[in-house]
């Protein structure tokens, strides 16, 4: 029985891996749709302090993962690590495949409602069996923790603060689209992880 659980359990982090990886490329990529929380603080160094994404992201990403460990144990690094490794993995497949959807740029609202459910979903399913497919799950759920709040407000709190800051140098037309994008994905990722609760 435990082993079909494990089974399980690394099943629906490779699927909720997968479903993110799909949806970034294809949706995200495609439409140029900006991100909040770690990415987009990535973004924002390499504008203003001209630091490659290459050493702020594993900088990032590292202390979110050592921090989360602190934390959450070391189940939660396990989880983190295979979650991680999933999305490299099913990124590079969609990325030897090339776009799957059809190009949304030409309907930015349409692309940012897309883009939401796909990374919700993906996240959500990543998040409910305690993994983290970047520094942004992990600090959603260090937040949540020490602040006992729900992980919808952790999400939008990383991400609405970074987005704010990348008025900047983003237009604000731009940045509403991402906005729409990262409200909707917090709710999803919320209701898929609270599914637990009653499965």
């Amino acid at each position: 029985m435990k082993t079909k659980n494990n089974f399980k359990h690394f099943i629906t982090m490779f699927i909720g891996s997968s479903v993110l990886s799909f949806g970034l490329f294809n949706v995200h990529s495609q439409c140029q749709i900006t991100e909040g929380g770690v990415l987009g603080t990535i973004l924002l160094l390499q504008h203003w302090f001209k630091i490659s994404p290459s050493v702020s992201g594993v900088i990032l990403d590292f202390t979110c993962y050592f921090i989360g460990w602190r934390m959450l144990g070391n189940s939660f690094l396990k989880n983190a690590i295979f979650s991680s490794i999933s999305f490299s993995f099913t990124y590079s497949i969609w990325e030897n495949t090339g776009y799957i959807l059809p190009n949304m740029s030409n309907n930015q609202l349409l692309a940012a409602v897309v883009g939401a459910l796909f990374v919700g979903v993906g996240v959500g399913l990543v998040v409910r069996e305690g993994g983290a497919s970047g520094g942004d799950d992990a600090l959603a759920l260090i937040i949540s923790k020490v602040t006992k709040c729900r992980i919808s407000k952790a999400y939008l709190f990383t991400d609405i603060t970074v987005l704010t800051l990348s008025l900047s140098y983003i237009p604000f037309k731009n940045i509403i689209f991402s906005l729409i994008t990262v409200t909707i994905s917090s709710f999803v990722i919320e209701k898929i992880q609270n599914l637990s609760s009653s499965t």
